[in-house]
């Protein structure tokens, strides 16, 4: 029995440091990533960190980078039209525009300029609610941040079991920077709610128990980090948080970010608990 809680508690440490690694990732998508200081994110040695990074993401450091890059340049073709290519790539960690220009192509089977005109033609011909990346077409839509995709802004949180969602809209509007407590969960997640039942009972059980649910204050969000239409369902990433104190500690697989503050496209719902 010991052996297993041990290995558990293990095993929520190196997510914990996995986690705060992807974080670091996300916020400096623009700089150099070397394997050395990913490794100093993650108190690891290189040797060890690749090896657990690969085990729990489910896909090599290098490789993680080089898709995540892209497939945010991917979003930026579309959501950013005033921004060139080549600053798009830089924006999004490239040397040049003939580096990215080579790795665009070999994920999309497409050059970036295509791949901007084909969503276009796809948006000119489709309504805004059935758009297949269910994003708005409209100036206010395309100068929003995507650093993360999508926010969902829970009400009514008051106990810790959900039953289920009453309602959903979706709207553009400007956030102020949030702190925010989180348990991450990679892969397919849609209409799972077995799933977000345990990830909100996880993070708001930690949150009871050192008092940092202080409803109305305390806001609950879903973040989704990826587009499904471009990540592949298995590397898909959502985080369930919980609005926190700057200064809070975080442990185990709970791990602590900072969504920046400006214009999100946010889904306001309702949820009934018992």
């Amino acid at each position: 029995m010991s052996s297993k809680i041990d290995n558990r508690y293990l095993r929520e440490e190196y997510l914990s440091r996995i986690n705060r690694v992807i974080d670091y990732i996300e916020s400096n998508m623009e700089d150099e990533l070397s394997l050395g200081k990913l490794a100093q994110v993650a108190s690891f040695s290189p040797y060890h960190f690749h090896r657990i990074f690969k085990a729990l993401v489910g896909e090599p450091l290098n490789h993680f980078i080089q898709r995540v890059r892209l497939e945010r340049a991917a979003m930026k073709l579309v959501d950013q039209p005033k921004l060139s290519v080549t600053e798009i790539a830089f924006a999004c960690g490239f040397s040049g525009s003939s580096s990215f220009a080579r790795a665009f192509k070999d994920h999309f089977q497409m050059s970036a300029t295509e791949w901007r005109r084909q969503i276009e033609r796809e948006k000119s011909k489709i309504s805004i609610p059935e758009s297949k990346r269910g994003k708005a077409n409209s100036k206010e839509w395309k100068d929003t941040a995507t650093t993360f995709s999508y926010i969902e802004s829970i009400s009514r949180a008051r106990r810790y079991t959900m039953s289920h969602t009453e309602s959903l809209n979706v709207d553009v509007k400007e956030i102020p920077e949030m702190h925010v407590a989180y348990v991450r969960h990679i892969g397919p997640y849609k209409g799972d709610t077995e799933l977000f039942d345990k990830l909100f009972n996880k993070i708001f059980k930690w949150a009871g128990a050192r008092d940092l649910l202080r409803f109305p204050e305390t806001r609950v969000l879903a973040v989704y980090h990826d587009n499904p239409e471009i990540t592949d369902e298995s590397k898909l990433r959502t985080s369930v948080c919980v609005t926190v104190p700057s200064d809070t500690t975080v442990d185990g697989e709970v791990g602590k970010m900072t969504i920046p503050g400006g214009k999100y496209a946010i889904g306001h719902f309702s949820m009934l608990y018992y």
